[in-house]
């Protein structure tokens, strides 16, 4: 599967073309639907990490990415949505867009959604208080809005980076009328991976939960690169593009019901452990079933009886000096064997758990004076260094680490 993404990759580099906003091929993917939401009846949606979403049809996708805009990549996504003839939501970054706005306004002069991804996108949105939040946030509609000239053009959709929420976040965020976005499915293309294997994970991935919001990234060549393949695999499986846009005055929102927000598992997705409902009132006395000879292979036990050999417990240690341990017997021990036409056991009794005799390994003689005597022989021990101050830099994530410093801690979601 993965040499097929990596040939359609080729040739979507090579053969691959931009079609004009009114040059829409006939097989082109186009936009199946365009859902109109209302942020204040559903603050947050995504299956990974909330029990609401969007009201998807199975086999429908939405499309976002997040981080940008960066011109080189950004155009090269734009030109890719446009030969298909299809839309994207693009949570920008406030200070991304306060250095390319030009690029702001064509994402959405070309029908496109702009919705919010902070303003530096820091990796503390899980422990900053709300005043830090909120001046993300709103720092990132404010270089927004102004990159575009209207304050109305901006959605109030906003995703905390690297998905990193937390409770006082969200609620800042529904009382300001935002809706927060998490995600369906991911194609990690912010990690170490080449393009066909990015348009193989999305494609996959959507097709295990049969629809989704799937996120991308529009700063990276990479995703640029693997974006033909995955529109041509999502036409190829029969799946449509979905638009999503707030609503206005003059917009109304979609009509939909409850359950169709609702997350649900696919049948694949098994939780445990699993509930059996009993009733308890029909089952007869506390009996257990008793196995049947066949079970152990034996379809013509010779007796009334099943003899079972195993090797002999390993000898226990003595507890203290003097003390003779019970005879070593095989297990299991035979103490009451039941007939073979016999349907029903009683149940264990709770002796029948319980240790007849503690016992632990013996201590070889002569090791701990071994050791006290290379301890003594070493000399004095010297004390531990205090800790020092390493000296610091940045790692690739926007934190810093020392010179031997350990790679930094695994964040929750993506981490661009």
């Amino acid at each position: 599967m993965r040499a097929t993404f990596v040939a359609l990759l080729l040739v979507s580099v090579i053969h691959g073309g931009t079609a004009a906003a009114g040059e829409c091929p006939p097989d082109a993917l186009g936009v199946a639907r365009t859902i109109v939401v209302d942020p204040r009846e559903h603050a947050r949606i995504g299956a990974f990490q909330y029990n609401e979403t969007l009201p998807l049809n199975d086999k429908e996708v939405v499309l976002t990415f997040d981080d940008g805009p960066l011109p080189r990549h950004t155009s090269s996504i734009l030109e890719t949505l446009a030969s298909e003839c299809t839309k994207a939501t693009f949570f920008m970054v406030g200070q991304m867009a306060n250095a390319y706005p030009a690029m702001v306004r064509r994402v959405h002069d070309e029908g496109h959604t702009i919705a919010n991804h902070s303003q530096t996108h820091p990796f503390t949105f899980s422990r900053m208080s709300v005043e830090q939040a909120a001046a993300q946030i709103q720092g990132g509609f404010a270089s927004l809005r102004a990159a575009l000239g209207d304050p109305n053009a901006v959605a109030p959709f906003f995703r905390i980076p690297g998905l990193l929420r937390q409770d006082s976040v969200e609620q800042y965020l529904a009382a300001h009328g935002v809706m927060t976005w998490s995600v369906d499915a991911v194609a990690d293309d912010w990690t170490h991976i080449n393009a066909g294997e990015i348009a193989r994970r999305a494609v996959s991935r959507l097709e295990t939960r049969g629809k989704g919001v799937l996120l991308l990234h529009d700063i990276h060549e990479k995703t640029a690169l693997a974006l033909p393949v995955i529109l041509k695999e999502l036409k190829a499986r029969g799946f449509k593009i979905v638009h999503v846009v707030p609503a206005t005055p003059d917009r109304p929102k979609t009509l939909t019901a409850p359950a169709q927000w609702a997350v649900h598992t696919t049948p694949g997705q098994k939780l445990w452990p699993r509930v059996v409902d009993i009733d308890m009132a029909t089952l007869p006395g506390p009996a257990l079933p008793v196995p049947s000879p066949e079970s152990f292979g034996l379809a013509d036990p010779p007796g009334r009886t099943v003899d079972v050999a195993l090797a002999r417990s390993f000898p226990r240690p003595l507890l203290r000096e003097g003390h003779v341990p019970s005879p070593i017997s095989a297990w299991p021990r035979l103490t009451s064997p039941a007939p073979v036409e016999v349907t029903r056991l009683e149940v264990p009794a709770a002796e029948n758990f319980q240790y007849a005799h503690l016992f632990e390994l013996p201590r070889t003689a002569g090791a701990g004076a071994a050791v006290r005597k290379r301890t003594a022989s070493a000399g004095p021990v010297k004390p531990k260094a205090r800790n020092q101050p390493v000296p610091r830099g940045t790692n690739p994530f926007g934190g810093q680490t020392g010179t031997h410093a350990a790679s930094p801690p695994r964040l929750f979601g993506h981490q661009l």
